[in-house]
């Protein structure tokens, strides 16, 4: 059930964090991996390298999340590599701070721009090669920002609850496709992006409404990432799974 071979991936932002973690899983599990990066070639470049070093197959591209033509590139991209794509992962985004009242054009257009627009572009553009085939997974990485709102982050709760109304938009509009859409909504996370919050002195206080008691490891997101993508879930669609450590308690 968790054999990937012969399947074809595509996470974005999978070159640190939550996404490196499942680009590696996805990669052990047998499938061909394509992943997209925003700056960092060395970091991209060393995941592939430790990929390709025991046999697996994966590839890094450079793409700007709110650009079209990138997401586009990226898709057509892995199609004219692998001839098909099996699972699109939608994780790349960015986390940014900015009270309502302070708030920049340019900040909220980068988060709207990236951490929903890039969703609808590569969403946009691996569907009709999915319902050629009559199947495919799509899933999108939320927040628990996105389901209860987050003080002074409210453009990046935005961005993620939009995520969570396109799983169940789309989980219908493409079920009779054979085409699953699904969302996991993880919590805290020691990522790059979360870190200096969490070993901030606010960190306590943030770990404190957790009642798992500590922030996840990223691997510990790349787990149910796969398992939503894998036959496991074969009858699920339109769900939000929640990976938080019981911190929110939402259907």
């Amino acid at each position: 059930m968790f054999n990937f071979n012969d399947q074809v991936v595509v996470i974005t932002g999978g070159s640190r964090g939550i996404g490196a973690e499942t680009v590696k899983l996805f990669a052990k599990l047998g499938a061909a991996v394509v992943f997209s990066y925003k700056s960092n070639k060395t970091e991209a470049d060393s995941i592939v390298n430790s990929i390709n070093g025991f046999g697996g197959k994966c590839r890094a591209m450079k793409t700007d999340m709110a650009s079209k033509a990138d997401c586009v590139n990226l898709i057509n991209s892995a199609l004219a590599e692998f001839g098909h794509i099996d699972v699109l992962v939608n994780n790349a985004g960015i986390w940014t701070e900015a009270a309502i009242d302070d708030m920049e054009d340019r900040t909220l257009d980068e988060t709207l721009d990236i951490n929903i627009k890039g969703c609808f572009y590569t969403t946009g553009a691996v569907v009709p090669s999915m319902k050629v085939r009559k199947r495919g997974s799509i899933i999108f990485i939320s927040s628990t920002a996105g389901q209860r709102g987050e003080a002074f982050h409210s453009h990046y709760a935005v961005s993620k609850g939009a995520l969570i109304s396109m799983t169940k938009s789309l989980s219908s509009e493409l079920a009779s496709y054979g085409i699953r859409v699904n969302c996991v909504a993880p919590g805290w996370v020691d990522t790059d992006m979360s870190h200096e919050a969490l070993i901030s002195q606010d960190g306590p206080k943030y770990l404190a409404l957790i009642p798992l008691g500590r922030a996840a490891h990223p691997v510990e997101l790349a787990g149910p990432i796969v398992f939503m993508a894998s036959e496991w879930a074969s009858f699920i669609t339109g769900e939000i799974l929640n990976v938080n450590g019981g911190a929110v308690l939402v259907g």
